[in-house]
């Protein structure tokens, strides 16, 4: 084996074990890791949210654009999170008003496939036994309402250090060009992560409108409720759509007397995720992400059992970011050309560019003497 070949061979089996060796790290530390994950995403959103208001708004100066972001930021989560716990409750106890048409329902399921006596939903709640996890959902509770105590923590040592990571990479970085490429490799992340955020809010406000006013036509109950998921579940890739589509439908059924609500439901909102998720979406993250779609399927598996729920919701960002970083090595690029959907992973260069050297430009070569001169200087 030529020394070439063998030297590709090895370092492509190092990059692999790195890569394992990474995933181990990752799900072994998935507590620490993922509340600074979002915590990093919510900087970059926060970050784009602030140049944003700070270039439409003109009143919004540059040191006060990125505090009025925080705020707004908030408030927008903070009140869809209440929206959604308050409608949730009352969505609750429509379910209970709904158990006769529960045990019809499943009355009808059962006798399509054949079982004569179909448990009531009585008895399946007694059989499932909830007590029984209550302890579960008192601990996912308390982890999720530390995460998001660490994220905030996290967020705002984040926010608070920013100023101080332009003079990190000056002592990082030898070199200007050095520095160069470093600053325009994280700017390509930056631009990538909020291209993300605006397609998937922009498609994902589309879906949900149009699946209101799909369900306030059938007259389907808690329509905004149901459309406010279906926008936050569009962040998820491929699940958020299934949501959307078999959901409403579903509680449709238990809602209605007769069929043609639920199979309109399901007809309209497949037809609506079909034509964004197909049509609106590849076009607008043609330029941007430009990831092959069999890999953000294989990404969603990946992150999501490394990281679970919060690993599908990064599954996307999470790729962008190795793309683009592993696009700036010359033994790790092969990996981002199979992650690109055009082989060109983000535009960014093919080959190493070598920096200038630090001794500075060399000194012109002297000008040999002339005649004339050498005798001027023998006379003297």
């Amino acid at each position: 084996m030529p020394p070439s070949t063998a030297d590709s061979v090895s370092r492509n089996a190092l990059v692999i074990l790195a890569t394992i060796a990474a995933g181990t790290v990752f799900y072994l530390l998935a507590d620490i890791l993922t509340p600074l994950a979002l915590a990093l995403f919510l900087a970059v959103m926060i970050d784009g949210f602030a140049r944003v208001l700070e270039a439409r708004v003109s009143w919004i100066s540059k040191r006060f654009a990125t505090p009025v972001a925080i705020v707004l930021s908030v408030a927008i989560f903070g009140g869809a999170a209440f929206f959604i716990a308050d409608n949730a409750a009352a969505f609750a106890t429509q379910l209970v008003a709904y158990t006769p048409k529960l045990n019809g329902l499943i009355a009808r399921v059962a006798g399509m496939i054949g079982v004569e006596a179909p448990p009531s939903v009585t008895e399946l709640f007694r059989q499932l036994n909830p007590t029984s996890y209550l302890g579960q959902v008192a601990q996912a509770l308390q982890s999720f309402l530390s995460t998001a105590a660490f994220v905030l923590v996290y967020l705002g040592f984040i926010l608070a250090s920013r100023s101080g990571w332009e003079r990190k990479v000056i002592h990082l970085f030898a070199t200007r060009q050095q520095r160069h490429d470093a600053t325009a490799g994280f700017l390509r992340i930056r631009d990538g992560l909020e291209q993300y955020l605006w397609v998937q809010t922009v498609t994902g406000l589309m879906i949900a409108v149009a699946s209101w006013i799909a369900m306030a036509a059938v007259g389907l109950d808690n329509a905004l409720f149901w459309a406010t998921l279906i926008f936050f579940a569009s962040y998820i890739p491929v699940v958020g759509g299934v949501i959307a589509v078999a959901a409403p439908p579903i509680f449709a059924l238990v809602q209605f007397d007769t069929l043609w609500q639920a199979v309109t439901l399901f007809v309209v909102l497949q037809a609506i995720t079909t034509f964004v998720g197909n049509v609106i979406l590849p076009r607008m993250q043609g330029q941007s992400l430009n990831i092959d779609p069999i890999v953000l399927l294989l990404a969603l598996a990946f992150w999501s059992v490394i990281w679970g729920l919060t690993g599908a919701f990064l599954s996307t960002p999470l790729t962008t970011v190795m793309m683009v970083i592993l696009a700036q090595f010359s033994g790790t690029r092969w990996i981002a050309v199979l992650l690109s959907e055009n082989g060109d992973p983000g535009g960014l260069k093919h080959d190493a560019v070598e920096p200038p050297s630090v001794e500075g430009p060399a000194k012109p070569a002297a000008k040999p003497a002339t005649k004339a001169a050498a005798k001027r200087r023998s006379r003297s």
